[in-house]
């Protein structure tokens, strides 16, 4: 009857699938009602790319990742995923940077992708291999009625060097469903073992793959890369995990993670050769060629694809998808981790578009409908925020294509003037890298296609040394050097009548009506250059010297804010890029460190162009320190002042002056004073006034320092107009400050603040290290990962008592945990809090140890004195983990034999053999215990110490009972002679 319903099972889902057709929508659809009806699984979302709590990937790259928790025994006991036994969905996963990137594979074949759905079903304690096998191999031939004969599977045939033997229940579960022997082939770790990361869930594996050609043997094809035979479904057995060491250990419970590239999948069931010949993509590249100036599509590949134009398709349609899918799951193109791998995807897809594809500025965002089209009903947030999407990719795409067209000409020029043409300076490609933000990757693809090689030693020399100049550069800072004016040449500046800069346009920015910040261009003129401690018309090309400009946008390091950096170049000459490496003043004269790139000399007209990204995050930082400051004086008292601060784009650094530590409470206090502020989105005023017109406002902070005159104010919710008027005290009850910094217009791009470090310098001044936005969410998710943890721990010692084996495993847990805790970038709050029960954890884990191991020794000592009752001298064998568990027995059987000598031995797994003994006060002056340690472990070939009375060593021996023998014969020789 089971069997019966089962059929009509397959049956219906098979007539359903024929009806809908092999589209892709009906194959994922098919996929997910197979395991709801069929297997009893429970459907879940998919979750957002950007993993949560977990700070060891960039990306969801497979689907089991937001199972994590569950697999690691760390998962909330409330949580409605405590309860998921069998559980099915579609993921989506990004694989591009980290462990599992195919980035650079995407476009030269037709299979790899950025961006792909993984198909999954998963098992949590509940079924294992067989029912998984079972499964995966009925869906595919009953149901999506693949052709047996087509599909070939593989399994882990062990790796002797991990101590991993073969897992030879696989194979055996793979023949007895009908596979031929032939078919059922053994592969090693790289094939046949799946890992998440460096460290993380993982296990033996088998793999499904298919022969698109079919009528052959094609078992020789499997595993080698070859686009005829593929892999389709990987069923991982997770049972193991990987630690931070490397080592491999248990999990809780036996797991299955399945997962099948829906591409993959869809382009068997198409009866096509090419994931993007399927109904996944062909909508993408009618779009694509409807919008470009080529051919369409030909699905062409290598040398047959002429100037790469079916590759640009490939590269295009792939790197939209992904795009698409991570902004709307809050990635968006950036300057460090996901962010930036996000911000390569765009721009490699803009150079493939414009530059091989000839599509117009502006494309690369009409084809986010088209995705949305394909994807949003499986994906609702596609649909939602489309024109979010569209209007990030678009901003990011015209930004790019002005590097880009000044890169083009720099490329091009270059090879006109270089001797050897089919070689590329790597100086001109490091530029183009740092200045105009190419990935080098894309470098080598544009001189590629030229027939050009790039000089790639030249080009890790000036990495190098780059690296190194910025060491130098930072100690220089700390040690007051660095390019600045000497007083001679502020001197020669003023004698000349040179008139200082005007820096206002740093402060020339507006948000617009999409809430974007738009920074104004900035042109200047050349007035004088200085480099040697002297003032010079010329600056040659190759030289590093200071440029002093009649007006900048860049801003000089002042205040606690880092410099800007960014580039110039002559308003005439537009394809040679002067980068900024540092920015000074010095008596209001502005100097912009570089080295020049040609010839630069006095009257030059140049166009300045700021990194907007970092100065954006630069303004963040600062805006956030003056909430911090505001927030730390409400909750810590008036008594706390400013001591210093640095604000990077990265990170803010405060010092503070306090009257006593600052408790986790306080420290989550003022994060909450913070969030109040930025939730309000609070405007932020500044105007100049006089500085003794500034001293007289309510509330001021400032630091103690020299101010110009007239000062800024920079305040938040209410203008200085507000602040000035007669008898105000409105000033106390919001952040006002004297700052020349750059600023937010309104405190809610601030996103978030986290402080991430607090410590005190001296007594009664801490440092505070805070960070924001997308950092800020982060490290409040990995806090609340560390949490879990931490709690999962807890409860197993709370709720049961352990095996000793178990307390030492929680022990190191603890001990793992805790290093993981203090190391990471989570709230300081929330770090004490954890490292205070982590303390509290450690010492019940080792109180367990001590009261587990004193109980197992009293036990072996019963045992002991039971086999050797009123003997003086006792000689034998236990087993003991550990020298010290074995002292422990030796403790006991002497503290209820007091005149007893005893000395032990353990045999262990390794064949070294451990060894304590302790002799009776009434015997020490004929026998004493260092002695007797030495003589037996010396016929081991090993060593000993101690004193007369107690004493352990260590040996090896293939005949122990020999040693037992000699043991007590030297005993009772001692005792017997100075009895005599």
């Amino acid at each position: 009857m089971a069997a019966r319903l089962c059929s009509r099972a397959r049956g219906t889902l098979a007539t359903t699938r024929r009806a809908l057709g092999s589209s892709s929508a009906a194959v994922r659809e098919t996929f997910l009602t197979f395991f709801r009806e069929r297997g009893g699984h429970q459907r879940v979302p998919s979750a957002p790319v950007r993993p949560r709590g977990d700070p060891s990937l960039l990306f969801v790259n497979a689907g089991m990742n937001q199972f994590k928790p569950i697999f690691l025994g760390t998962v909330d006991p409330r949580s409605e995923m405590a309860q998921y036994r069998r559980v099915v969905n579609s993921q989506k996963c990004v694989r591009a940077g980290g462990k599992h990137n195919d980035l650079e594979d995407v476009g030269r074949d037709v299979y790899h992708h950025t961006f792909f759905e993984m198909l999954g079903n998963w098992s949590f304690g509940d079924y294992f291999k067989e029912e998984a096998c079972s499964l995966a191999w009925e869906l595919l031939t009953q149901v999506y009625e693949i052709p047996r004969e087509r599909l070939y599977v593989t399994y882990f045939a062990g790796d002797p060097s991990s101590g991993l033997g073969a897992d030879e229940e696989s194979r055996d579960i793979w023949l007895s469903l009908g596979v031929p022997p032939d078919r059922v082939l053994p592969f090693g770790l790289r094939e046949n073992f799946w890992e998440m990361g460096e460290t993380g869930p993982c296990g033996p594996c088998t793999e499904i793959h298919y022969d698109h050609v079919g009528g052959r043997d094609a078992a020789a094809l499997v595993n080698r890369d070859s686009p005829e035979v593929v892999e389709i479904w990987n069923l991982v057995f997770m049972q193991l995990n990987r630690e931070a060491d490397g080592s491999l250990r248990l999990l809780p419970q036996h797991n299955v993670d399945t997962g099948m590239g829906l591409e993959r999948l869809v382009t068997v069931l198409q009866r096509k050769r090419s994931n993007y010949d399927t109904d996944l993509f062909t909508p993408l590249m009618d779009a694509i060629h409807q919008g470009s100036r080529c051919p369409a599509y030909q699905g062409r590949l290598g040398s047959a694809d002429a100037g790469n134009v079916d590759m640009a398709y490939r590269v295009v349609a792939d790197h939209i998808r992904t795009l698409s899918v991570c902004i709307a799951d809050g990635v968006y193109p950036g300057m460090s981790g996901a962010e930036l791998v996000l911000r390569r995807i765009l721009r490699r897809a803009v150079r493939f578009s414009s530059e091989i594809l000839q599509a117009p500025p502006g494309f690369l965002p009409t084809l986010v409908p088209t995705v949305v089209d394909i994807l949003g009903d499986a994906y609702p947030e596609l649909r939602r925020d489309t024109s979010q999407i569209m209007n990030i990719i678009g901003d990011n795409e015209a930004a790019f294509l002005s590097s880009l067209q000044r890169g083009r000409r720099i490329i091009d020029r270059t090879l006109q003037q270089t001797t050897d043409s089919k070689v590329f300076p790597g100086a001109v490609a490091w530029s183009l890298y740092r200045d105009l933000g190419f990935p080098l990757d894309l470098i080598g693809l544009m001189l590629e296609e030229k027939g050009v090689t790039l000089d790639s030693a030249a080009l890790e020399q000036l990495a190098q040394a780059e690296a190194q100049r910025k060491s130098q550069a930072q100690q220089a800072e700390e040690e007051g050097g660095g390019m600045r004016l000497d007083v001679h040449s502020l001197a020669e500046l003023q004698r000349r009548g040179v008139p200082t800069t005007d820096d206002s346009p740093k402060y020339s920015y507006v948000l617009d009506a999409d809430g974007r910040y738009v920074f104004s261009p900035c042109q200047a003129t050349v007035l004088l250059l200085y480099k040697d401690q002297a003032l010079h018309s010329l600056g040659k090309e190759g030289e590093r010297c200071g440029v002093i400009l009649d007006q900048t946008n860049f801003y000089a390091e002042q205040g606690g804010q880092a410099h800007d950096s960014g580039y110039f170049m002559r308003v005439e000459q537009q394809d040679v890029l002067f980068p900024v490496e540092a920015v000074h003043v010095a008596g209001g004269y502005v100097v912009h460190e570089v080295t020049a790139s040609d010839n630069l000399q006095v009257g030059d007209r140049v166009t300045l162009f700021i990194d907007e990204t970092q100065r954006l995050s630069c303004m963040v930082k600062h805006t956030a320190t003056h909430l911090l400051n505001f927030a730390l004086r409400r909750v810590l008292g008036e008594s706390t002042e400013q001591r210093g601060s640095h604000v990077a784009a990265d990170r803010l650094r405060f010092d503070v002056s306090i009257k006593a530590p600052v408790t986790p409470q306080q420290l989550q206090e003022v994060e909450r004073a913070i969030q109040e502020v930025i939730q309000r989105n609070e405007v932020v005023h500044t105007a100049e006034v006089p500085v003794k017109v500034a001293d007289s406002i309510a509330g001021l902070r400032k630091v103690d320092e020299v101010y110009p005159d007239p000062v800024r104010v920079v305040s938040v919710g209410l203008s200085v107009d507000q602040l000035l008027e007669e008898n105000s005290q409105s000033g106390t009850r919001t952040s006002v400050e004297l700052c020349c910094g750059t600023h937010l217009l309104r405190t809610g791009t601030v996103g978030d603040v986290v402080i991430v470090s607090e410590r005190q310098l001296v007594k009664g001044v801490s440092r505070l290290i805070a960070v924001t936005g997308e950092q800020a969410t982060q490290a409040r998710e990995d806090g609340q990962m560390l949490a879990a943890e931490v709690e999962s721990i807890s409860q197993r010692l709370k709720t049961r008592s352990p095996s000793l084996l178990e307390a030492h495993r929680l022990s190191k847990e603890v001990g793992v945990l805790t290093d993981s805790v203090d190391s990471a970038a989570m709230p300081q709050w929330q770090r004490k809090e954890l490292q205070m029960e982590l303390k509290s954890l450690q010492r019940a884990a080792n109180t367990a140890i001590r009261k587990l191991e004193t109980r197992q020794a009293a036990e072996k000592a019963r045992v002991l004195l039971e086999k050797h009752p009123d003997q003086l001298v006792i000689v034998d064998t236990v087993p003991a983990d550990s020298v010290f568990a074995l002292m422990k027995v030796v403790n006991q059987v002497c503290e209820q034999v007091p005149a007893a000598s005893v000395l032990l031995l353990s045999q262990q797994d390794s064949g070294k053999v451990l060894c304590a003994c302790q002799v009776s006060k009434a015997s020490v002056h004929r026998l004493s215990a260092a002695d007797w340690a030495l003589k037996v472990c010396g016929q081991m070939e090993g060593s000993a110490g101690g004193s007369d009375v107690v004493a352990k060593g260590t040996g090896s021996t293939s005949n122990l009972d020999a040693v037992l023998g000699a043991a007590l014969a030297c005993a009772k020789a001692k005792l017997q002679e100075s009895g005599s």
